[in-house]
């Protein structure tokens, strides 16, 4: 008895010729800094900025070890006095204006606290927007609060102070020039304020960022490096503030 069995034939999927067949799923290497969707992956773009603003903030503080070293050293080193022929020490005690420096503080401190409130107000924004690319998903909007043009009102506040803390001093009778303990009260303070006026300009620039029409992914970018920026500004201070103090 004879069987008859049917033969089917399979043929392969076709890949990538022409246009035609089936294609297989792209996979991301992470290399491109994009996604499946040809959007730009701004997870990778952020920890890239951050990882840029540590390196920057590294320099800072080497830049702030090396003033510090030399300010205790100078405090304990002795001068040859040319009257007697022997070594002195000429360190002067230097009347800080310290009640202004508090009320300097105290706005620093808002400030950085502002600021806080700035980059956790656009980060909640970038966490709903998959959810209103959804269908028929409403959530309505969001009062946002101009955060980042209060901070850099208030850091505008502190360079002031930090100057009318400088007219104190010299009504004191403590110039720049009066003595090597007055030279680097002016040195530290001044150094910290011109890296201050940058996270103004940066915060400023921010500010106007978040009034374009960027993706909200990119505007938290700028946010969020700015922020922390500023406050390792704020930190930064108390550490500068506590060193002319107790270290006179």
């Amino acid at each position: 008895m004879a069987t008859f069995s049917s033969t089917i034939t399979l043929k392969d999927p076709k890949l990538a010729h022409g246009g035609s067949g089936i294609r297989p799923p792209a996979v991301d290497g992470g290399g491109g800094g994009g996604d499946d969707n040809g959007y730009s992956d701004y997870g990778a773009r952020l920890r890239r900025a951050r990882l840029g603003t540590i390196i920057a903030l590294v320099a800072v503080v080497m830049v702030f070890v090396a003033l510090t070293s030399a300010y205790v050293v100078r405090r304990g080193l002795p001068v040859m006095d040319e009257r007697s022929g022997s070594y002195v020490r000429d360190w002067m005690e230097v009347n800080l204006p310290t009640a202004l420096l508090l009320v300097n503080t105290l706005v620093l401190l808002v400030s950085s606290v502002t600021a806080e409130f700035a980059r956790r107000q656009i980060t909640r924004r970038v966490a709903l927007v998959p959810v209103e690319s959804i269908p028929g998903v409403s959530i309505g909007q969001e009062r946002n609060f101009p955060w980042l043009p209060l901070t850099a009102l208030l850091g505008l506040g502190f360079l002031f102070g930090q100057w009318a803390a400088w007219r104190e001093l010299q009504d004191r009778g403590f110039a720049l020039a009066t003595s090597a303990s007055s030279s680097f009260v002016y040195l530290l303070t001044a150094t910290h304020g011109v890296h201050l006026a940058g996270g103004v300009l940066a915060m400023l620039y921010a500010a106007i960022t978040s009034l374009t029409r960027k993706p909200v992914e990119a505007r938290r970018i700028v946010v969020d490096v700015t922020v922390w920026y500023w406050h390792f500004m704020a930190l930064l201070w108390l550490y500068i503030f506590a060193l002319l103090e107790f270290a006179r």
